[in-house]
Formats: structure tokens, C-alpha cells, sequence
């Protein structure tokens, strides 16, 4: 089962012929240019009765090309009857708040249990197909201890129009974190730290470039010459004991990188509370926090990251949209435990 697709080229093509097709395909027919590509070469596009393969064809104004589409196979993962926190679900995409533990992709050390599994149970045949398969468009991720809201296409549509948002880092995205001390603009140490600086407001900024550590591939690790370029604000939303030992803070990415927001706080001398990797085991100060907070800081499991909101414009219907989740209880309860009231934080 195929379908065929009727593209006319229009007025001053780009010069390419992928190029040429992905912007004058019509939009209902819902194909990417990484999709036209896969198509030009498995010989499922013809000029003039003739397969053309090269998507570096030279085309011209009038050209008629035809492209055939078949029907999106069924994905070789497997569907599994996991609950998940539905904050909303329309036909071309779907909002997610994943719990911590839950990893987002199957990959070898975890090829079931994952979001892709619960998504590919949940939607069934409304996923309309993304690159040839019937399957769940990832465009961003977050760490599997990370708590929080994420945004999965379910049509090439939507995958390809979220997917262009991310790149350009129009997608607003903030979290929640509790860190080892409070980073004020009036702590001498950081004026000294590379790449950190205070922004009006006391919002910390760092600047730095991030690639994969040199000695552990599991990690990332902050150059400045080199990698990918990562920036980071965050904000103090309620510092934490008497005095103040520990923050939660607001981060927000402008950027978006593997381990970004944990590998810059640990930069800057504030490592995430319960990050094995990157935020080390401190002693907190027990006349600060009390011994339950000094326990609860110690024993919490996972780094203390919650991606709080989440906002874009959709895809397909052009609407503005932004989503909140509030912090999950193991959260709730460190704040609590080290002497803040959880209940005061409104996601922002």
C-alpha cells in the first residue's frame, strides 16, 4: 500500500533537489526533508515517468516530480502497557510528565520499560507515522533520573516542525533544581569561576562549551575551545537552611546539550544535590539543616532535577502553547527536609 504525492516546483527553486521538494511539498502531506531524502533513495521519486535518485539534482520552475509514499511500517520496538501522565495529547503530538527512573529511547542497556515503549502501547494507530515507521518523533530528551515534561511528534509534521524550534532554541524550557550552596552574585568565589557571570536580577549565567569527557565517555566535561557552545541562566527561588547551606534554583536553557544544566552547576561550584556524576557527596552543615536534612540530602537517589515548563509554538496548528508540571514528591520532600516550604514554589 502507497500513496503518491504531486509536487509542481514553484518560482526560484533552491538549487538542490530535496531542498526544492521539502519546500514546495504540500503541506498535508506531512514529509520532511529528511523523509524526501530517505524516498529519493530508495527510487520512490520520479521526473517524468524516470527515478531520480540524487538529491543534489539540479531542478528548474514547472518541473513535476512524483513522489511515492508508502504506507509507514509497523516499529520493530515493542508497545508496552506502561501508565503515563498524559498533560496533552492533540494527532500530531503528544506532552508527557516522565517520571524519574524512566528512560526516554530504547538503547542496549535498556531495550524495554522505556517512554518509546509506554508511547508506542498508548497511541496505537494514531501515530500517524514519523520517517517511514509508526513510531514516537523524539526531538528532545531528558536524563533518565530527570523528572519532568518533554514533547514526543506523533506525525512527520509535527516531528519536523518541533524539531526546527529546538534547533533554533526558540522552545522554552525551565527547571527546577536543588544545588549545594546558594550562587549569589555576592559570592567572591564566582567572580573568579571562567564563564560564570551575574546578569541583572542576580541570574547567574555561564558560558562554556561542553563535549564528551575525555577519559569517561559517560560524561561531559566544560572547555572552552572546542565542543558545542552552552549556555545556562538560572535564579535562587528559595535558598535552604539557616544559614542558607543549600538553594533551589530556576534554570533555563539556551541552549540544549547532554547533561547541560548538571555538568554548569557543578562548574560553578553547585553541583545538583544527589547527582552521582557530577554533584559529589557533600556534608551539609547539621546545625544548619538539622539531621534529618543532613540524612535527606545524603541518601536522596537521583539528581534533583525537574524540567518545571515547557512552551513552543504547535507545529501543525500554529498555536501557542506552554505546559507546567509541579515538582514530583521526592522533590517536594528534600526542600521540606532541609528546611524550605515546597509549597511556596509556583512554576513560573
Amino acid at each position: 500500500m502507497s500513496s503518491v504525492v504531486r509536487v509542481e516546483i514553484q518560482p526560484d527553486p533552491p538549487k538542490r533537489l530535496d531542498k526544492a521538494l521539502s519546500r514546495d511539498v504540500p503541506v498535508e502531506a506531512s514529509l520532511s526533508r529528511s523523509r524526501i531524502a530517505k524516498l529519493l533513495e530508495q527510487g520512490m521519486v520520479q521526473q517524468n515517468g524516470s527515478v531520480q535518485t540524487d538529491p543534489r539534482a539540479a531542478v528548474a520552475e514547472g518541473d513535476v516530480f512524483e513522489i511515492t509514499v508508502p504506507v509507514s511500517a509497523e516499529s520493530h520496538m515493542l508497545p508496552e502497557d506502561i501508565p503515563l501522565d498524559v498533560v496533552f495529547e492533540d494527532d500530531d503530538l503528544i506532552v508527557i510528565n516522565k517520571p524519574a527512573g524512566m528512560v526516554v529511547h530504547p538503547a542496549p542497556g535498556s531495550p524495554s520499560g522505556t517512554l518509546v515503549n509506554a508511547l508506542l502501547h498508548h497511541c496505537g494507530e494514531s501515530l500517524s507515522g514519523v520517517g517511514g515507521e509508526k513510531r514516537p518523533g523524539i526531538v528532545h530528551r531528558i536524563d533518565k533520573e530527570t523528572s519532568g515534561l518533554l514533547v514526543v511528534a506523533k506525525s512527520d509534521a509535527a516531528h519536523h516542525g518541533l524539531a526546527k524550534q529546538f534547533e533554533k532554541h526558540t522552545v522554552e524550557r525551565h527547571y527546577h533544581a536543588v544545588v549545594y550552596g546558594v550562587p549569589d552574585a555576592n559570592d567572591p568565589r564566582l567572580r573568579g569561576v571562567k564563564g560564570v557571570n551575574f546578569e541583572p536580577g542576580n541570574i547567574m549565567k555561564i558560558t562554556t562549551h561542553l563535549a564528551r569527557h575525555k577519559t569517561d565517555r559517560q560524561k561531559q566535561a566544560v572547555l572552552f575551545h572546542g565542543g558545542r557552545h552552552a549556555v545556562t541562566r538560572s535564579r535562587i527561588v528559595m535558598p535552604l537552611g539557616t544559614p542558607a547551606v543549600a538553594s533551589l534554583i530556576e534554570c533555563w536553557l539556551e541552549t540544549g546539550r547532554t547533561h547541560q544544566i548538571r555538568v554548569h552547576m557543578a562548574h560553578a561550584g553547585h553541583g545538583l544535590i544527589g547527582d552521582p556524576t557530577y554533584g559529589g557527596r557533600r556534608k551539609l552543615n547539621v546545625k544548619a539543616i538539622g539531621e534529618d536534612g543532613v540524612e535527606a540530602a545524603r541518601v536522596f537517589p537521583r539528581q534533583a532535577l525537574h524540567a518545571a515548563t515547557l512552551g513552543f509554538v504547535h507545529p501543525v496548528t500554529e498555536e501557542t502553547l506552554r505546559f507546567a508540571a509541579p515538582l514530583p514528591d521526592d522533590m517536594s520532600e528534600l526542600i521540606r527536609a532541609l528546611g524550605g516550604d515546597p509549597q511556596q514554589i509556583s512554576n513560573t
